[in-house]
């Protein structure tokens, strides 16, 4: 059997999360929604695999990159037996190269407007958006989505996006300034 690797790129528009996909290359389910994935070399690590495919689409290192889950299902691959180690990795969308996507056929998708993903990769993505909602909720990863200095306005809709549901701003910012991880900058 192969090991793959398939990465969820979230991005955030200062409105909505979003997910890089690209079309599928290959059969089967050639020119089909798919997440960037590839095969795992005998020479790299899973990490080292993962920040590989992640380069080679998005041309950019030193992102925040976390492992979701396996997925070993024997028929999750109609050609041959497939494991695959799921990441979600959070980029800053004005870092991100658009021509080296385009290259690739990646584009951007709101995650609540995607379209049918392939094989057992809505599934991925779902493990993904659990992850995040979980790790976010106790630590700032969300940030990693954020320009250096960003308002509490934009934090909010960020961690709304992020949770897909509605906070009350008053309680929010209490709540974000309460952590004493954020510097008002008194800048408009």
């Amino acid at each position: 059997f192969k090991v793959a690797i398939d990465c969820i790129i979230l991005g955030f528009d200062k409105q909505e999360l979003k997910l890089l996909l690209v079309h599928r290359t290959i059969e089967p389910a050639k020119g089909q929604w798919s997440l960037m994935g590839g095969f795992l070399s005998q020479e790299e690590s899973l990490n080292d695999g993962a920040k590989r495919i992640l380069f080679q689409l998005t041309g950019l290192e030193d992102i925040y990159l976390e492992q979701v889950y396996l997925f070993g299902d024997i028929n999750r691959d109609p050609v041959e037996r497939v494991i695959s180690i799921c990441y979600y990795a959070l980029i800053k969308l004005e870092d991100y190269d658009e021509e080296l996507g385009l290259s690739h056929d990646a584009h951007w998708f709101p995650i609540k407007a995607r379209p049918e993903l392939i094989f057992d990769h809505e599934q991925m993505v779902d493990a993904a958006l659990y992850r995040l909602r979980r790790r976010a909720g106790y630590q700032p990863i969300g940030f990693e989505l954020l320009p250096e200095k960003f308002t509490m306005k934009q934090l909010l809709s960020l961690y709304e996006a992020i949770y897909d549901r509605d906070f009350d701003e008053g309680n929010f910012s209490k709540k974000m300034l309460s952590l004493g991880i954020l510097f008002k900058t008194n800048e408009k």
